[in-house]
């Protein structure tokens, strides 16, 4: 993953260092995005022509052969494109809420992603990575 937002960086380190509480998403929505965002947040996300983020609450546990990646270990599908094509997505977020709320991280796709009218959008369990470095 590319990076980490400023927003969850702070509330770890709080958490770790017992300076404040962070309280775990209900759920953890991933976005994709026409240009990246940053640590601190903008890019442009998709939108319109029914696109929506979607939840993804099935990721698998850090191990001790990979202590430092999760992935996704269900399909994430977007909802198809209608009435009309998405902009080709190059990167996803990962945020705490379906509109609007924190972003948690981002990363550039490995290819980029394109939904023509009706085509729906989908990561492969396992295709999406959140890495810490």
């Amino acid at each position: 993953m590319a990076g980490f937002s400023r927003y969850l960086q702070q509330e770890l380190l709080d958490h770790v260092l017992k300076t404040g509480a962070f309280a775990q998403p209900t759920d953890v929505y991933v976005a994709l995005y026409s240009v990246a965002p940053s640590d601190t947040g903008g890019g442009t996300e998709l939108s319109g022509n029914a696109y929506a983020r979607v939840v993804c609450n099935a990721w698998d546990a850090a191990t001790a052969a990979s202590p430092s990646v999760a992935q996704n270990t269900a399909e994430i599908a977007f909802p198809a494109a209608t009435p009309a094509a998405w902009d080709e997505a190059t990167h996803f977020g990962l945020f705490d809420a379906n509109v609007a709320g924190n972003l948690l991280g981002w990363a550039a796709l490995t290819a980029p992603k394109t939904a023509g009218i009706d085509d729906v959008l989908r990561f492969a369990a396992g295709e999406l990575d959140v890495t810490l470095d």
